[in-house]
């Protein structure tokens, strides 16, 4: 029941200091709409808001899918073939380096205006949180039970499915959850640079008008689906993983007076 009321106390705290800075600096509704405002364009703009909202997140949803499933292959590649890694994790250190939303306009050029840069954009921006995560939870397998696994005549193979990978499952977990945060911006920021559908273009279209109550309802809209998606890839993390559960709570336990 706890675990209930806490996230409606926070949302009801957020809205109540919302409202209250909106009747302290008397802003105009153009700059700043109360949340009754924009709660009640959410309502009579919802087909507008939904149209718009199943197009963003097919492409978050691709995005994820295709950036957790490179980012996956590459980190069992790192870590099984040593020659592709010597030459391969550089690369993926100094792209970095380059900002991933400074690609969206060569995105668009290359891939057009449709749902295939805003995807790309949305894997790009997925792929090396996913990647590093991964890697470093197949680097830190415990040597006792590679040894262990070697005595037994376990093959590479074997090693790597069902000792590596079942070991990197918290780490993964947790580039999973890294990704669910950030997909969102990749395929957001895609439709701010061009394209003619999406939460992003409806928002950069009502800032135009000076539509900011459906500005508001549409970014409120993008945050409910992206806590949605957030708290979706949590509960598989933590189905793939239900010994970290059970450790946590044997720990508590002990740790109660």
């Amino acid at each position: 029941m706890t675990a209930l009321l806490r996230p409606i106390g926070i949302a009801l705290g957020l809205l109540l200091s919302w409202q209250l800075v909106v009747w302290l600096t008397d802003a105009p509704r153009f700059i700043l709409p109360g949340p009754l405002l924009v709660f009640d364009t959410l309502v009579s703009q919802f087909p507008l808001l939904m149209k718009h909202a199943g197009v963003t997140l097919i492409e978050i949803l691709l995005g994820m899918l295709l950036g957790t499933g490179l980012g996956l292959i590459s980190a069992l590649s790192l870590i099984t073939w040593s020659r592709l890694r010597r030459w391969l994790l550089p690369v993926l250190v100094i792209s970095q380096a380059i900002p991933v939303f400074a690609l969206a306009p060569v995105l668009m050029l290359w891939l057009g205006y449709g749902m295939t840069s805003k995807v790309a954009m949305a894997t790009l921006i997925i792929y090396f949180p996913v990647t590093a995560a991964c890697f470093d939870g197949l680097r830190q397998t415990p040597t006792g039970f590679l040894q262990l696994a070697r005595t037994l005549g376990a093959s590479r193979r074997a090693l790597l499915l069902q000792i590596r990978l079942p070991a990197a499952l918290p780490a993964f977990g947790s580039g999973l959850r890294v990704a669910a945060s950030v997909a969102p911006i990749g395929a957001v920021v895609g439709e701010w640079v061009g394209s003619s559908t999406g939460l992003g273009y409806l928002m950069l279209n009502a800032n135009a008008r000076m539509q900011v109550d459906l500005m508001f309802a549409a970014l409120l809209v993008l945050a409910v689906m992206a806590l949605a998606l957030y708290f979706s890839v949590n509960l598989v993390a933590r189905r793939l993983t239900p010994w970290l559960d059970e450790s946590t709570s044997s720990a508590t336990r002990g740790n109660t007076p």
